[in-house]
């Protein structure tokens, strides 16, 4: 691995459901209340370097109405999302965040109403153009898949590597030469339950 300028580690927490807002009644077009064992201050800070898919939980049937969270994406700036209530279940934001400031419902929820974290992690490897050279990688209990992608956490996936069975197993791949171009930045996603943690070595 020549040349290797420098090395991005993505770690993480377990999904908390209810982390970011416990189960309590959400009135017509009010906010949740950010007080769950995940926040501060009235609000959600991922782990450093990362963001996470945010999950809302229904008691009662809420697929006819929406919620609104406001936060921050993974590069710090504004972001806000509409996600669209379910049934009697969990919905799931498109987009990670990595704060949250607040969640508020776009209509009357039919019943309690929780605020949490997915198990989908995404991290910045690095901001603008860079080569990635080699990848260590930690398994998290179940196989799966962390991917390396170029342009933004939903961008095209240019290296996918496959997750150990094992919680803690470590498996690591050196790129050859040059290693893989991503000339629009370096973006790693993957679920926790399959990996621990993942450290890219760029340059």
């Amino acid at each position: 691995m020549a040349d290797i300028k420098s090395s991005q580690t993505i770690a993480t927490q377990t999904a908390d459901p209810d982390g970011l807002s416990t189960a309590a009644s959400v009135g017509n077009n009010a906010a949740l209340t950010l007080g769950g064992a995940l926040t501060s201050g009235g609000s959600f800070t991922a782990e450093s370097g990362t963001a996470r898919q945010i999950t809302l939980l229904s008691a009662g049937d809420d697929d006819a109405i929406s919620f609104n969270i406001v936060g921050t994406d993974i590069h710090g700036d504004s972001q806000t999302e509409n996600v669209t209530g379910v049934d009697t279940g969990t919905a799931t934001s498109t987009e990670y965040f990595a704060t949250v400031t607040s969640i508020t419902a776009v209509g009357d929820p039919a019943g309690n109403m929780s605020a949490g974290t997915s198990v989908n992690v995404a991290g910045v490897v690095f901001k603008g153009p860079t080569r990635v050279k080699g990848l260590v990688w930690s398994g998290g209990g179940a196989v799966g898949t962390v991917s390396i992608r170029n342009t933004s956490t939903a961008g095209t996936s240019l290296i996918d590597v496959r997750s150990d069975p094992t919680l803690g197993v470590n498996a690591a791949i050196n790129l050859a030469a040059d290693g893989v171009l991503f000339d629009a930045g370096g973006y790693v996603t993957f679920a926790e339950t399959d990996c621990n943690s993942v450290t890219v070595f760029h340059g």
